[in-house]
């Protein structure tokens, strides 16, 4: 078994700790909050006896062998560094940490102590995520991606009302950008690499984030067009197009349907089966390549982590979007 400590007991943990239940080898061992009352309340809805208020102390624990981080974004370079040092394999969610320094500051202690780190982007390690890079050529030369992640956030109205909660408060790396902007760059990245040209724009608030954006990026033989809001819906498909046909994703930050449209009509459906809930397959990944002794994943990579991160770098140079890691 894997053991494996949480930092972090919001939603987006009971939502990973569910699809973790499915996969062999998870033991969730450990629970931190800086809370002690936090903590055992956590806890005990999972059965867990060991909690910690302390980092210190819970990342130099035999108790544990691995951590998944889900605090805010502006917490994971620090706190996942403390982790890796003390030798314990890392899965932070997205985006990894506030910027690119701090993403190579993590990369290079998880190589120094020999550990696994992992950035928690669930899109790109679904099933259907393998059917859109396996699919690609069918579509000829490609020449436009297009990828949109618009939800109005239910904290949009708080913040109306002049409450300014994490979400919209950049102390904590936050904003449209980072909470789904994300979404989009990053399987841009892992399928085309990164662009020779960026530019950007966006609706800033007054709290200091941005609300919503656009970036398009260019490349020597194509260009990608990505928009995201936290202050508006959206309701259209990804898209990839090429000289034979377009590839049409129903939803690319959680791919559950897609399929090929021809210039002659055919219309190919390539959906594969994901029977798992879609954080199972992330889960999956990381303690897969913690049993093979692995340090990396090939497709949630270094790299891809990265490459992405300095897109996000320039888009928040061009918007005016500074947070205080900038200047560390």
């Amino acid at each position: 078994m894997i053991r494996v400590g949480i930092i972090g007991t919001n939603w987006i943990t009971d939502r990973l700790l569910d699809a973790a239940k499915l996969v062999k080898n998870f033991e969730l061992t450990a629970v931190y909050s800086r809370t002690d009352e936090k903590a055992k309340e956590f806890a005990r809805k999972y059965g867990v006896e060991n909690t910690f208020t302390n980092l210190e102390e819970m990342a130099l624990s035999p108790l544990i062998d691995a951590v998944y981080i889900a605090t805010p974004n502006s917490y994971h370079a620090e706190q996942a560094i403390l982790f890796l040092q003390n030798g314990k394999h890392v899965l932070c969610e997205k985006p990894l940490a506030a910027n690119a320094k701090e993403v190579s500051e993590m990369i290079e202690c998880a190589k120094q102590h020999h550990v696994l780190l992992m950035e928690a982007m669930k899109s790109t390690l679904v099933p259907n995520f393998k059917v859109i890079q396996n699919n690609l050529h069918k579509i000829g030369p490609i020449r436009k991606f297009f990828s949109s992640y618009c939800q109005y956030s239910s904290r949009y109205d708080k913040y109306k009302e002049g409450i300014v909660l994490n979400a919209f408060n950049p102390v904590y790396a936050n904003g449209a950008l980072m909470d789904l902007g994300t979404y989009c760059l990053y399987p841009l990245i892992a399928l085309f690499k990164e662009p020779v040209h960026i530019k950007a724009t966006s609706i800033m608030l007054q709290s200091g984030v941005d609300g919503e954006g656009s970036v398009l990026l260019q490349y020597e033989d194509k260009e990608a067009v990505v928009m995201y809001s936290k202050i508006s819906n959206s309701y259209l498909p990804s898209e990839i197009q090429g000289e034979k046909g377009s590839m049409i994703i129903d939803k690319l930050h959680s791919p559950e349907r897609v399929e090929i449209c021809y210039h002659d009509g055919r219309i190919e459906q390539l959906t594969a089966e994901q029977p798992y809930p879609v954080m199972y397959y992330e889960v999956k990944e990381f303690i897969d390549l913690i049993e093979q002794g692995r340090t990396e994943s090939e497709i949630n990579s270094y790299e891809n982590s990265y490459k992405t991160m300095q897109v996000m770098d320039e888009v928040r140079r061009q918007i005016g979007l500074v947070y205080s890691s900038d200047h560390k």
